[in-house]
């Protein structure tokens, strides 16, 4: 397996808690190509009230990323997205075609939904249907690191039988969001319950762009095809439209 494919990442400069200028980005884009990182959809938040993102200012972040690692011949190939919070305000923006998806799994778009760390929403599932009805899929990010999904991790199911999908963070496994956090992300990976597996990059120091370190432990653990099938097969399914 010689290409990675990150569907989840922070590397776009200065709009959301991830690289805050240029030369950030770039740093972490180098760390990507250097820790095996072949093709990067990157994916601010849109965090209404906090992350004011849309279509808009994420494309304009892109351009200025992507002029700059062809400037300096950099080999990562990137693409954009973002990771949406659940909230009222989403309804709205996907109406108003502000939200850039994912991509594309059989017919229905896809998206990165995140629920709050601390607890689910109530009405979340009405939010998952009204999803549904407008054709589109979730990708539940890093429901590991939920609070309330470490209390009780049943709480997941009526998600996952509405038809979601769900992304594990490479570092959760890896032990770096702590015992809890990886004990679900190692429950989610060996009973064959997660899609993906995503950097959720943010910066050098505790959240670099990496996923060379996770293949192999997933190769150890679960082996060479299922790896495959998380780090690319699964991803390029959604995203390849994309490069």
């Amino acid at each position: 397996m010689t290409s990675l494919i990150d569907i989840h990442s922070h590397l776009l400069p200065g709009i959301d808690d991830g690289a805050q200028t240029i030369d950030d980005a770039i740093e972490l884009v180098r760390y990507a190509v250097a820790h095996g990182i072949t093709h990067s959809v990157i994916t601010p938040h849109i965090h209404p009230g906090r992350y004011d993102n849309n279509s808009e200012t994420i494309a304009q972040a892109f351009q200025c990323l992507q002029e700059e690692i062809t400037r300096q011949k950099i080999s990562l190939k990137i693409a954009y997205a973002s990771e949406v919070r659940i909230s009222v305000e989403m309804m709205q923006l996907i109406e108003q075609n502000q939200i850039p998806f994912l991509g594309t799994l059989q017919n229905k778009h896809v998206m990165l939904l995140e629920f709050p760390h601390s607890h689910i929403l109530p009405g979340s599932e009405k939010m998952i249907t009204w999803l549904a009805n407008r054709n589109i899929k979730a990708i539940i990010v890093h429901p590991e690191r939920n609070k309330e999904l470490q209390a009780d991790f049943s709480k997941i199911s009526p998600f996952l039988k509405a038809g979601c999908l769900l992304q594990v963070t490479a570092g959760s496994l890896t032990g770096k969001f702590g015992s809890k956090s990886q004990n679900i992300a190692r429950l989610l990976i060996e009973n064959n319950w997660a899609h993906f597996v995503a950097t959720d990059a943010h910066n050098l120091k505790h959240r670099p762009p990496d996923l060379s370190e996770v293949k192999q432990y997933l190769k150890h653990t679960i082996g060479e095809t299922q790896t495959r099938r998380l780090l690319f097969d699964n991803p390029w399914s959604i995203v390849k439209n994309k490069f």
